[in-house]
């Protein structure tokens, strides 16, 4: 990993206090397969966050469920009296908690109890660490080792875009904080090593809704009618293709298919077909221009084969871009815990994350936290119903963040 402009020579390796005790570790591992039980769907995550606030003040901290309902913050060290605004800057660890809406495929005895949904993203995992970090650092804090406020933040509903992360900044998330930190699973980094990269790590990422129409007819006399069938199939191939002509190659804008639906008989050409996907984009004026190309590319099309459309171009997430000095904290951080060998650099990649609309407001990193076993030859990938994580990750998570809150610039 190659080091950003102001970054500090790392501490000697488990010089920092706050390493992971076999008992809490035991205790987070069983905190999340019973996460992983009962995922739950964004803005509907009230077990997990009653789960949460229980155990946080069972720790004698003071947690607080956002306005929305679902998701909560709580502030370790922060001075008392004292409003957010006030104190000294708070550096933030987020999690995101919520699942997805598909089923659980794996034979383990944690495997999901709830029909079609999982935690198939990590989502438990991200949670399970900053909750562990939290109670490490407010372990710390009793001791008077920590040198700063710290901020967790569980946000709900990461999956529905364009996020809660949008909902819970409206919440006051943010007030007060002056650095944010997160972690993603990552199922090609091996356990035990964290990915970093200084700029964009993730891209943009929009919902696209097309909808084609015309009169119908009998496949016998298709030259009578508008043929949806080869419009709906022009428009999945053509539609990418022309983006991809329309904008430098380098912006990686893409558009992705994942339903295309239309008629019923075999003889019988439809009058209504239906397509939707992702639009995709590296770079964050690409994606600016993207919903003015999107549309012409797709009204071109229809036009074409005489169908009308209505297309419906929902915004979701920007890049997220990790700040230098912040990425520069993450890597020091791992590196006092496990050696620099630990920390490598990795690419930007085309999936979303909302993580980025906190980075609009304050400085921040995401990492990538590795979750596949060492000498696995394949790992199991985000977003299918067998993803699964080395549980060791957990405590490389927790240690990681409870090492940046104590190397942390803006606390000293």
């Amino acid at each position: 990993m190659s080091r950003g402009p102001e970054a500090d020579a790392s501490p000697v390796h488990g010089s920092l206090p706050g390493a992971l005790t076999e008992e809490l570790r035991a205790e987070l591992i069983a905190f999340r397969r019973d996460l992983h039980m009962h995922p739950e769907l964004g803005n509907q995550e009230f077990r997990t966050t009653a789960a949460l606030r229980a155990r946080l003040e069972k720790a004698g901290l003071a947690p607080r469920v956002l306005d929305t309902g679902t998701g909560l913050i709580c502030d370790i060290g922060r001075d008392p009296g004292t409003t957010p605004a006030a104190g000294r800057p708070m550096l933030a660890l987020r999690a995101d908690i919520d699942a997805l809406p598909i089923p659980d495929t794996k034979a383990v005895d944690y495997r999901s109890t709830v029909p079609d949904r999982a935690h198939a993203c990590g989502h438990d995992v991200h949670t399970t660490v900053v909750l562990g970090a939290g109670l490490v650092l407010a372990d710390l804090a009793a001791q008077g080792l920590l040198p700063g406020p710290v901020r967790l933040l569980f946000q709900p509903a990461e999956e529905v875009l364009p996020g809660g992360a949008t909902d819970a900044i409206d919440c006051g998330v943010l007030e007060g904080v002056g650095r944010i930190l997160a972690v993603h699973c990552d199922p090609k980094v091996e356990v035990g090593r964290i990915g970093l990269r200084t700029g964009a790590i993730t891209s943009a990422c929009d919902r696209l809704e097309v909808a084609l129409e015309g009169p119908g007819g009998h496949t016998a006399r298709p030259h009578l009618t508008t043929d949806l069938v080869t419009a709906a199939a022009r428009v999945a191939v053509d539609v990418p293709s022309l983006i991809a002509r329309r904008v430098d190659a380098r912006a990686g804008l893409a558009v992705t298919w994942g339903r295309l639906e239309t008629g019923h008989a075999c003889n019988v050409i439809p009058q209504r077909a239906e397509l939707s996907g992702t639009v995709r984009c590296l770079d964050l004026e690409a994606w600016r221009q993207a919903p003015d190309l999107v549309y012409a590319a797709i009204d071109e099309i229809a036009t074409l084969h005489r169908a009308k459309s209505q297309i419906t171009y929902v915004r979701g997430v920007p890049p997220v871009v990790n700040e230098p000095m912040t990425t520069s904290l993450l890597q020091n951080a791992m590196a006092a815990r496990r050696g620099p060998e630990s920390v490598e650099d990795t690419e930007q990649s085309l999936g979303g994350e909302d993580f980025s609309w906190y980075l609009e407001k304050v400085p921040g990193a995401m990492a990538r936290l590795g979750v596949k076993p060492v000498g696995d030859p394949t790992g199991r990938d985000l977003h299918q119903g067998d993803f699964d994580v080395d549980e060791e990750a957990i405590r490389v998570g927790v240690e990681l963040f409870t090492a940046a809150a104590l190397l942390d610039r803006n606390a000293l």
